[in-house]
C-alpha cells in the first residue's frame, strides 16, 4: 500500500505540489502565530527601576481591596492616596527620608522672545531633584538645579535637550519657563524633568511615596500605628512604586489577545482551505479510481490508498511547515514591534509545543481532507465512476448536505440568540471576530450547491457578448462544478472576513461617533492641550466668570462595583456639575432624571445589575472610598460608551479635564468664545478651546492605529494563506483539463483564444466565490446593524468598499495567472499529442 501511494504521488507530482505548498504555508502560518501566541505567556523579571537605590519606600496602596466569599479581589484605583503630612513627620524622626512628588510635565522649546518654538514631543514626569538618586540617575552633563527655574532632564540618544537650553514647561500649577543645567541618562522607564525640591512642591504639594532610610521593620510599625491604606516596599517589592509597574503584563495581554485572534483565524483558514484543496485533488482522480475499481480494488482499498498518500504529502509538507513557522517566528515578532502592537523587548522564546502543534494539525487536516473525498469515491460503482468523469452530477453526499445544515443553524441560533437576549454581545471583539466563521463555514460546505446556479447569474453577460468565449466560460463553470466550488471556496473565504471584520469595525466607530454627537449639545469645549492633563484650578474659576458662558465643569474618574458578591467591576464616570449637566449634554436617560442627581446619588447605565431608580447601590470611588449612593437615574447602554455619572464631591480627587461650555440665549456666541480664547492664552498651557462639533469629532473613538494594525496582521495572514490555496487549486484544475484545451485548438481555436477562455473562466469563478462571500458579509452586517438598532443607537452600515475592490482585484489577477500560466505551457504541446495523450 505505501508502495502504490509513493508511487500515485511521483505520478500525479502535479496535484500534490499544490497540496504539499498549500499545507506547508498553512502549518507555517499556524507554528509562527502559536510560537508568537506562546511568547506572550510570561512577562520579563525585571527588578525595582524608580526606587532601586532605597531601602524603604512608603506610599499608598494603588490597589482596591474587597473581602468576598471568594476572598480578597483586588482593581487599581483610578487615584492613589498621598503619604499623609503626619505619616511623613513620624517617619523623619526615624532617620533620613526624602520626599517623592510626580507631577506631568509639557516642555516646548523657546525662542529669543520666550514664545514656544518646538514641542519636546514627549510626556514627562516632574520630580524633585533629590529623589534622583533613589533610581540612581547621574548627570551626564551639566550640574544639579540649584534655584527655581532651573532643571535636569533625561536626555537619550536622538534627543534635542541640551545642557543651556531654555524651555517653557506646562505644569497642574500653570506654565513656568525653565533653563536646563543639566542632562541625566534615560533609563527606560521614564522621561522625567527634575526640579529644585521647592519649586516641585509648589507645583505638586502632596507626597507620592517617601524613601526612608532606616530599619525597614521599624519603619512598618510606625505606619502600621498610623493605621491601614500605606504600603512600606523593600526589596523587590519596590517596584510597585515604579511608572506602571504593570505595564510589561498589560502589554502582554493586548498582544495575547491579538496574536489569540491571529492564530484562531489562521487555523480557521488554514484548516479549510487545505481540506478543500485535498478534497478537490482526490476528487480530480475519480477516472483513476473507477479503473482500480474495474481491475478488482475494493472501496478499502481506495480508501487506504487515498490517505497513505495523503499521510506521506501530510507529513512531509507539515515538516516544511514547522521549518517555516520556526524560521518566520522571528520576523512576525519583529514586526509586531516596528508596528508598535509589542514592547520593544518582545521576542520568541525557547517553547517548542507551538511546533509540534502545527505539524500534528497539518498531518491530521491532510488525512481528514482526503479521507472525506475518499469515502465517495470509494463506494461509487465503476461504470457510475466513468460515466461522472466528463461531467459533475451529484455534487453533494447527504453528510454534507447534513453537516452544511447543523453549522449554520448553529451561527444563525447564536447571532439571534445574541440579538434577543443580549444584543452588546453582538459588538464585542471576540464576538465579531469569531462568530462569521461558523456562517462562513455553512456557506463554503454548501458552494459545490450554490455554484451552479451562481455560474449562470454571473456569466450571463459575458455570454451575451459576441464570440464563443461567453458561452463556453457559463457551460464549462457549470459543468465542473466541483472545480468551481474548490477554486470559489478560498474566495468566500477571503471576501466574508474581509467585509465582515472592516465593516463592522468601521460600523462600530460609525454608531460610536454619532453617540458622541448626539449626546453633546455644548456650543464650546475647553480641554487641556495634552491627553491625560487637568485645567488648572484658576483657569476653571476664570471660564465660570465668563459673562454669557453656562460652564459645566466635569472629571474624569472612574467607581467600582461588587457584582454577584464576587466580580469587582469597574466603569469609567465622570463627575459633573449638576445643576449644568443638561444644559451642555443630552445623555440617553431611559430612567429617572438627571436633575436628581446630587452627592448622595449617582446616574448608572442599564449594563449594571442594579438599575432601579431609587435603590442603593455600593461602590467604591476612584480613590478607594466606599459609599452607598442611590441611583438617580439610568442610561442607555448604547455601544458601551455610556459611562455613569456622579458629583464633584465624589470624584475621587481627579481634577477637572473637560469645561463644556452653553453660551446663554441672550450672550453673543462670538463674545463668549473670545473671551474664553483669550483665557486660554493668558495661561499659556496649551489649552483648547473647540466648538462642540468639532470636540465631538475629535473625541469619536475611531479605528485606533493599533487596531487597523492588528486587523491588517489577521487579514494578510489569512489573504496569503487563500492567496496560494486559490493558485494551487487552479493549477491543478487547468494541468487536469490540458486534453480539453487540446480538443479546442483541433476545432480552430487559436492559443490567444483558449487562454482567453481559461482566464474568463477563472474570473467568473473567482465572481462567484465574492458573491456567495458577499452574502456572508451582508448577514454579519446585519447583525451588527440589528444590534445597534436595539440598543438605540443609528448608524448606517459601513462597507469597505476600497479594500474590498482591492481583495477581489488581486484575487482575480491571481486566479487569472495561475490557469493562463499552465494553459500556456501546456498548448506548447502539439494538440494531437495532447488530445491523445493518457492520464
Amino acid at each position: 500500500m505505501l508502495m502504490l501511494a509513493l508511487h500515485g504521488v511521483r505520478t500525479r507530482w502535479v496535484t500534490f505540489v499544490g497540496s504539499f505548498v498549500a499545507l506547508a504555508l498553512g502549518v507555517g502560518l499556524i507554528a509562527a502565530t502559536g510560537l508568537a501566541l506562546a511568547a506572550t505567556f510570561s512577562a520579563p523579571d525585571r527588578g525595582p527601576e524608580r526606587f532601586a537605590a532605597a531601602p524603604v519606600v512608603v506610599r499608598a496602596d494603588d490597589q482596591l481591596r474587597v473581602r468576598t466569599a471568594n476572598g480578597v479581589r483586588t482593581r487599581p484605583l483610578a487615584r492613589t492616596a498621598p503619604v499623609p503630612p503626619a505619616l511623613v513627620a513620624e517617619l523623619a524622626a526615624l532617620g533620613r527620608t526624602v520626599e517623592d512628588r510626580t507631577f506631568p510635565v509639557d516642555l516646548a522649546a523657546t525662542g529669543k522672545g520666550g514664545e514656544p518654538r518646538t514641542q519636546d514631543g514627549e510626556p514627562r514626569a516632574g520630580h524633585p531633584w533629590s529623589v534622583a538618586a533613589a533610581a540612581p540617575y547621574q548627570l551626564t552633563s551639566g550640574r544639579s538645579p540649584a534655584a527655581p527655574g532651573e532643571a535636569v532632564v533625561t536626555a537619550g540618544p536622538g534627543g534635542h535637550l541640551r545642557t543651556g537650553d531654555r524651555v517653557r514647561a506646562t505644569t497642574p500649577a500653570g506654565a513656568i519657563t525653565l533653563t536646563v543645567v543639566g542632562t541625566v541618562a534615560d533609563r527606560g522607564f521614564e522621561s522625567a524633568v527634575f526640579l529644585v525640591d521647592e519649586e516641585a512642591a509648589r507645583i505638586s504639594p502632596a507626597v507620592d511615596a517617601l524613601v526612608v532610610h532606616a530599619d525597614a521593620t521599624a519603619v512598618r510599625d510606625v505606619v502600621a500605628r498610623a493605621g491601614g491604606g500605606m504600603d512600606v516596599l523593600t526589596g523587590d517589592g519596590r517596584r510597585r512604586a515604579d511608572p506602571g509597574p504593570d505595564r510589561d503584563a498589560e502589554a502582554l495581554a493586548s498582544v495575547n489577545a491579538l496574536l489569540g485572534t491571529a492564530a484562531g483565524i489562521t487555523l480557521f483558514v488554514s484548516v479549510s482551505v487545505v481540506a478543500s484543496t485535498f478534497s478537490f485533488a482526490v476528487a480530480q482522480r475519480r477516472r483513476e479510481f473507477g479503473l482500480l475499481r474495474t481491475a478488482g480494488a475494493t472501496p478499502g482499498q481506495i480508501r487506504r490508498t487515498v490517505v497513505a498518500e495523503a499521510v506521506v504529502v501530510g507529513v512531509l509538507a507539515s515538516a516544511a511547515g514547522w521549518w517555516l513557522g520556526a524560521t518566520g517566528a522571528p520576523l512576525l515578532a519583529a514586526r509586531l514591534v516596528d508596528a508598535g502592537l509589542a514592547p520593544a523587548w518582545f521576542a520568541i522564546g525557547e517553547q517548542t509545543w507551538p511546533l509540534h502543534t502545527a505539524f500534528w494539525t497539518g498531518v491530521a487536516v491532510a488525512t481528514a481532507g482526503a479521507l472525506a473525498a475518499s469515502f465517495r469515491a470509494g463506494r461509487t460503482a465503476p461504470t457510475e465512476v466513468l460515466r461522472e468523469a466528463a461531467v459533475d452530477s451529484r455534487t453533494m453526499p447527504a453528510s454534507r448536505w447534513i453537516l452544511a445544515a447543523l453549522v449554520l443553524l448553529t451561527g444563525a441560533g447564536l447571532l439571534v440568540t445574541a440579538l434577543v437576549l443580549d444584543p452588546g454581545d453582538v459588538l464585542g471583539r471576540k464576538a465579531y471576530i469569531t462568530r462569521p466563521l461558523l456562517l462562513i463555514v455553512g456557506v463554503a460546505l454548501l458552494a459545490p450547491v450554490l455554484a451552479g446556479p451562481l455560474v449562470r447569474v454571473v456569466a450571463w453577460l459575458p455570454a451575451r457578448l459576441p464570440g464563443a468565449t461567453g458561452v463556453l466560460a457559463r457551460e464549462n463553470a457549470s459543468a465542473g462544478v466541483r472545480r468551481t466550488a474548490a477554486v470559489a471556496a478560498p474566495v468566500v473565504i477571503t471576501v466574508a472576513l474581509t467585509v465582515s471584520l472592516l465593516g463592522t469595525v468601521g460600523t462600530l466607530a460609525e454608531a460610536k461617533a454619532t453617540e458622541v454627537r448626539t449626546a453633546t449639545t455644548a456650543d464650546l469645549v475647553v480641554v487641556p492641550g495634552a491627553a491625560g492633563r487637568t485645567l488648572p484650578p484658576s483657569f476653571v474659576e476664570r471660564v465660570r466668570a465668563v459673562e454669557g458662558a453656562v460652564a459645566g465643569v466635569s472629571r474624569s474618574t472612574a467607581v467600582t462595583v461588587l457584582e454577584e458578591g464576587t466580580a469587582l467591576v469597574t466603569s469609567g464616570a465622570r463627575a459633573v456639575d449638576p445643576a449644568r449637566l443638561t444644559a451642555v449634554s443630552a445623555p440617553p436617560v431611559v430612567a429617572g432624571r438627571l436633575t436628581d442627581l446630587d452627592d448622595d446619588s449617582i446616574v448608572v447605565n442599564e449594563e449594571w445589575l442594579t438599575t432601579r431608580v431609587g435603590e442603593r447601590v455600593t461602590v467604591w470611588l476612584g480613590d478607594g472610598r466606599e459609599v452607598s449612593l442611590r441611583i438617580a437615574a439610568v442610561l442607555a447602554t448604547g455601544t458601551g460608551g455610556n459611562g455613569v455619572y456622579v458629583t464633584a464631591r465624589n470624584a475621587g480627587g481627579a481634577g477637572a479635564d473637560r469645561i463644556d461650555v452653553a453660551v446663554a440665549e441672550a450672550a453673543d456666541p462670538g463674545a463668549v468664545a473670545a473671551a474664553l480664547r483669550t483665557a486660554a492664552e493668558a495661561e499659556g498651557t496649551g489649552i483648547r478651546v473647540l466648538t462642540g462639533a468639532e470636540w465631538a469629532a475629535a473625541a469619536a473613538p475611531g479605528m485606533s492605529d493599533s487596531t487597523r494594525a492588528g486587523l491588517w496582521l489577521i487579514l494578510s495572514m489569512a489573504l496569503l494563506c487563500t492567496g496560494i490555496a486559490l493558485a494551487n487549486t487552479l493549477v491543478t484544475a487547468t494541468t487536469d483539463r490540458v486534453r480539453d484545451l487540446a480538443v479546442l485548438r483541433l476545432t480552430g481555436a487559436s492559443v490567444p483564444q483558449v487562454l482567453r477562455l481559461v482566464a474568463v473562466e477563472a474570473v467568473v469563478v473567482v465572481t462567484v466565490g465574492a458573491v456567495i462571500g458577499a452574502g456572508v458579509a451582508a448577514v454579519n452586517l446585519a447583525g451588527v446593524w440589528g444590534a445597534l438598532a436595539l440598543l438605540g443607537v443609528p448608524s448606517g452600515i459601513v462597507v469597505p468598499w476600497g479594500t474590498t475592490g482591492a481583495v477581489l482585484a488581486a484575487a482575480a489577477v491571481v486566479a487569472a495567472v495561475s490557469a493562463v500560466v499552465p494553459a500556456a505551457f501546456s498548448l506548447r504541446t502539439r494538440s494531437v499529442e495532447l488530445a491523445g495523450m493518457r492520464e
